[in-house]
């Protein structure tokens, strides 16, 4: 069987613990391949290469840093495809999808290959008598990424080029559930000329997370998971003194006002909410129609979701794949079994879908609940799989209230045609990515990507600015020199003396 190594200082170093995890092809259910899971030794070997890798790097030139990364930028587009199939094989998501994913990647990547104007400092000159301010950025040192298992590519390359860009050295402890993606990333960075040591890929479970967040080597975390583990991270390695960005859930909410397109907002819903198998902290888990249009919605969305092909993720045809594991699967299953008992009407019941052929996969059909309670588990709980809630609100200002009483604020949207309403309802809403008649609102790179309330535990959003001043931190210098004709403060350098 295949095993997935850790790739530490520039190489794939074999696992020591002598535990590993399976990996399953999502699309069959049979396990492909084995990953190596970390010992809390291990982390702290790769924490000293990182520590010695920072020594040269940290000092290096930003032309030296920009250079490898235009290189590994030109090296990730030409494999696009090819890390595109690792995650379709271990993910199961569909290789547009996954193609998709890279892309997104890709723009961090271009973001920190522009580093020199973003590190740019500030001056004051002539403060007082002679004295200059300089305000700079410097890098933290080792910095590490703990990322989800949705998006295997695309998050850790929200963290680690802007990082090392910075000059930080960078250990990525990706899900043990879908790791190959991540050493693909790590072997093109050294093929594009990154030091041995710079990006470092460590497997591993708890025990691995939890050693990297009590390693005092180790200066900030950054994450992208559930809430619960976000908070959990959050409180624990702020706790050993690191500088811990953590992204946690969501519940996002899509809100159609009456006068909507709602052909136009009924593709939104229907592509927001089950693309990727909704396996997305920005997919459109709620959508509250506003208003008499709530059945002619629903009806609309019903009929779209009824034409999507679900099958694996490298057949061409197909347009959803399977969800992660048979737990999880099963997990989505009993939110829609549940429903009806909790007062939702099921328009769509996707839970005794399958694959011919490939029944032992981790299939799962498209679910649509309409009149869904607040108190319900399926509205009230981050699904992560292809259920959608619709919900029912009698005017615009009911429909937010509803949105800003959920503990979770990662994204939201809003359709209408009224410029009026869409403004009210940006400066309203209490969440961190708003969307006008857009319903995944991912900020592009050079916006920073972040929610509010419990879809976010400390104060740096991830990548763009937020992200540069996350991986670093910032210094200022005040200096006084004495004027070269005052010969007796220096050596006499022959300027004209005042007298």
């Amino acid at each position: 069987m295949k095993t997935v190594n850790h790739w530490i200082g520039g190489k794939t170093v074999e696992g020591a613990s002598g535990n590993y995890g399976p990996v399953t092809d999502p699309a069959t259910g049979e396990v492909t391949t084995q990953v190596a899971l970390a010992s809390a030794a291990e982390v702290d070997a790769a924490v000293q290469v990182a520590q010695e890798a920072f020594l040269i790097w940290g000092q290096s030139s930003l032309a030296a840093r920009t250079k490898v990364l235009f290189a590994y930028r030109a090296l990730l587009d030409a494999n696009r495809d090819a890390i595109a199939a690792l995650i379709t094989a271990e993910h199961g998501k569909v290789h547009s999808d996954a193609l998709g994913e890279v892309a997104r990647g890709l723009e961090i990547v271009e973001l920190a290959c522009g580093i020199t104007t973003q590190l740019k400092g500030e001056l004051s000159t002539s403060v007082s008598n002679r004295v200059d301010v300089s305000s700079i950025r410097q890098p933290l040192g080792v910095v590490a990424g703990i990322t989800p298992f949705n998006f295997p590519a695309m998050v850790p390359m929200w963290m680690f080029p802007l990082a090392v860009a910075c000059g930080n050295t960078f250990i990525l402890k990706p899900s043990e559930k879908d790791p190959s993606a991540a050493n693909k990333l790590a072997e093109l960075a050294t093929e594009a000329g990154l030091p041995a040591g710079v990006l470092n890929v460590l497997h591993g479970d708890k025990v691995a997370v939890d050693a990297l967040l009590a390693h005092p080597g180790i200066a900030a975390v950054s994450f992208v998971g559930s809430t619960p583990i976000a908070r959990h991270i959050h409180t624990t390695a702020s706790a050993n003194g690191k500088r811990v960005q953590a992204l946690g859930g969501a519940k996002n909410h899509m809100l159609v006002l009456p006068d909507a397109d709602l052909d136009v907002a009924a593709d939104a819903a229907v592509s927001a909410a089950y693309g990727s198998a909704g396996e997305r902290c920005m997919a459109i888990s709620a959508v509250v129609a506003v208003g008499a249009i709530g059945d002619e919605l629903v009806e609309k969305i019903r009929e779209r979701a009824e034409k999507i092909k679900i099958g694996p993720g490298n057949d061409p045809a197909s347009e959803m794949g399977p969800l992660i594991t048979a737990a999880h699967r099963d997990k989505v299953a009993s939110y829609v079994k549940g429903a009806a008992d909790q007062g939702a009407d099921v328009v769509l019941d996707g839970t005794g879908f399958t694959v011919e052929g490939n029944e032992k996969g981790h299939w799962i059909g498209l679910s649509l609940l309409d009149r869904v309670k607040t108190d319900s588990d399926a509205y009230r709980d981050e699904i992560f799989g292809p259920v959608l809630c619709v919900l029912r609100a009698e005017t615009y200002e009911e429909g937010v209230a509803l949105i800003n009483a959920s503990p979770f604020g990662n994204g939201t949207a809003i359709f209408t045609r009224d410029g009026g309403a869409a403004r009210r309802f940006q400066l309203e809403v209490e969440a961190g990515m708003v969307g006008v008649n857009v319903p995944i609102p991912v900020p592009v790179g050079y916006h920073s990507f972040g929610g509010w309330k419990d879809s976010l535990f400390g104060d740096h959003h991830i990548y763009g600015n937020d992200g540069i001043h996350f991986y670093t931190r910032g210094k200022v210098v005040t200096t006084r020199w004495p004027d070269p004709s005052e010969g007796h403060l220096g050596v006499d350098l022959g300027f004209p003396r005042n007298h």
